[in-house]
């Protein structure tokens, strides 16, 4: 222990001076974990959600200094759980692995269970979609009627795909391995809603949605490199946002973002029509693709979490992932009707705040943004003047608490022990945070029960102002 606090000691220095002006997002990898910085006037003080997505099976709601006010530990949880979400009724809602049996489809992302566990941590709801045509993937909704939206993937043949147009020779010529499953099919997205009893009633299909065209997905669209190819992949779509819209006098609609398209998407729920998409107008014959140098008319890239956050307005996480310009991660506002971006934040160093994959942006009530930078396990809680007010590195690496973070010693490895580009063991997919007055918390302990980071010291008191 005196040799990890001699090792963080020599970076705490540099670390404090670096707070010594405004705030900024790092990702350095190399320093204190735990709530870094706190100006408790300029946040939306409240209690933040975070599940660590690596070997771990606990959900955290923490308050704004770090100290743990609740725990969830979720049982069977066979390899992780990905993200999870508070209900108004102070359940929880809980995404996680199936078992590796189960799971025909290991692409990122993957899940299979969605389980809704009470504030003790009994499971009261559960649904399971892993079998050997369909595998729940990244998220879900639950909607004002109670019925829940979860996104999947479904089995599709390469004969199937074939005759909906995919030209043959974009087809990966031998299987793909993902985490030990050989893929030889395309595993193609669609939604599918659920009441209580676990009756399908609703469900929308990528693959009835294919062609050319502003409301089709092309299925010969494939995700371009720097130098010119493509990815060889099953994985052809990669859908990671599902938020249901309610509408005026029963026109709702369901947002949806696909990574691999880089776009944003509104569904019409009544017809299924694809009514709005934006992000990547060559994807569809309406701009100039990326070059090896130029965006071009390319707005996003690789982007996660888009949600609707008023009435013609929505957010979306810009990954910046596989752009032709240097990478960088941004948090958008964008006009619907328009398509204009009218507000964003990203960091002056692109080095900064930079999230390969996954990542999210939570606009909170009083205007602000909770921003997840998933792959450094990296919370941080930014203004409308584009200021960091609160910031947090997780300490959970690998279910292990750590009060330092080491970029060589806490990167992500496959089992050979191979460092995996741009991951490290204390990610997080997606955090929200909760207002004391949020219905789910009311009448609840929300005493802190103790620090997240259990030997490490409370840094943000000596970055305040």
């Amino acid at each position: 222990m005196r040799t990890r606090f001699k090792r963080l000691a020599l970076l705490v220095f540099t670390f404090v001076i670096s707070f010594a002006a405004n705030a900024v997002a790092y990702e350095l990898h190399n320093g204190p974990t735990g709530v870094l910085y706190y100006e408790k006037d300029k946040c939306f003080n409240g209690y933040t959600l975070f599940t660590p997505t690596e070997k771990n099976n606990v959900v955290y709601l923490m308050d704004m200094e770090g100290g743990i006010v609740h725990t969830w530990h979720i049982k069977n949880a066979e390899n992780s759980i990905f993200h999870s979400r508070l209900l108004p009724d102070g359940n929880l809602l809980v995404l996680r692995n199936a078992k590796n049996e189960d799971a025909h489809a290991k692409i990122g992302g993957w899940a299979g269970i969605l389980d809704e566990i009470n504030w003790n941590g009994n499971v009261v709801w559960s649904y399971q979609m892993a079998d050997n045509d369909h595998i729940s993937h990244h998220t879900f909704d639950r909607m004002p009627n109670g019925n829940t939206l979860i996104l999947g993937w479904e089995r599709v043949s390469n004969d199937k795909m074939i005759a909906k147009g995919r030209d043959p020779k974009t087809i990966p010529s031998e299987p793909v391995i993902i985490k030990g499953k050989a893929l030889t099919d395309f595993w193609v997205d669609f939604v599918r809603e659920v009441d209580k009893s676990g009756k399908t009633v609703w469900e929308w299909r990528l693959m009835d949605h294919l062609g050319k065209g502003q409301d089709q997905l092309d299925p010969n669209y494939i995700v371009p490199k720097k130098a010119g190819a493509g990815y060889d992949s099953y994985d052809w779509s990669h859908f990671n946002t599902l938020e249901f819209v309610p509408g005026k006098d029963g026109n709702d609609k369901v947002l949806m973002n696909s990574r691999n398209f880089s776009e944003a998407l509104l569904v019409d729920k009544k017809t299924g029509k694809i009514e709005w998409r934006w992000g990547n107008p060559s994807s569809h014959g309406k701009g100039a693709a990326p070059t090896w140098y130029d965006d071009q008319s390319q707005i996003i890239f690789g982007s996660h979490h888009a949600s609707m956050i008023g009435e013609n307005l929505i957010s979306i996480f810009d990954n910046g992932s596989e752009r032709a310009e240097p990478n960088r991660s941004r948090v958008l506002e964008v006009d619907v009707p328009t398509g204009k971006i009218v507000w964003e934040y990203a960091a002056n160093d692109g080095n900064s705040f930079f999230s390969y994959r996954q990542g999210a942006a939570q606009k909170l009530p009083n205007g602000n943004y909770l921003v997840t930078s998933t792959q450094h396990g990296h919370l941080f809680e930014v203004t409308r003047d584009k200021k960091v007010v609160w910031e947090f590195i997780s300490p959970i690496m690998e279910g292990k608490n750590s009060p330092i973070m080491l970029d060589a010693e806490h990167v992500l490895r496959t089992p050979k022990g191979v460092p995996v580009t741009h991951m490290y063991q204390n990610m997080i997919h997606r955090a929200y945070r909760y207002g004391p007055d949020y219905p789910g918390l009311k009448g609840k302990d929300l005493s802190a029960k103790g620090y997240i980071v259990t030997d490490g010291k409370k840094w943000f008191e000596m970055n305040r102002k």
